[in-house]
């Protein structure tokens, strides 16, 4: 259950679909979700008071990346 080479996969995946999403651009699958995502923290990082849009962003960018590898 515990495998040690998970974190690698996980690693290995994202960075596979980084690289997908960088050569294919709007045709990749996992563009869209991930652009939402993005909008959707940096909407959310300028209506709270601690966090910023930037952070907001790309918290919102990770979140829906790790769903796209890790569902």
């Amino acid at each position: 259950m515990n495998d040690p080479k998970r974190g690698d996969d996980l690693i290995d995946n994202a960075r596979e679909e980084i690289v997908g999403m960088a050569k294919q651009g709007m045709a990749h699958p996992s563009t869209k979700p991930v652009l939402t995502g993005a909008a959707v923290g940096a909407v959310a990082g300028a209506l709270l008071p601690v966090v910023s849009w930037p952070l907001g962003l790309i918290a919102g960018a990770g979140f829906m990346l790790y769903k796209r590898l890790r569902p």
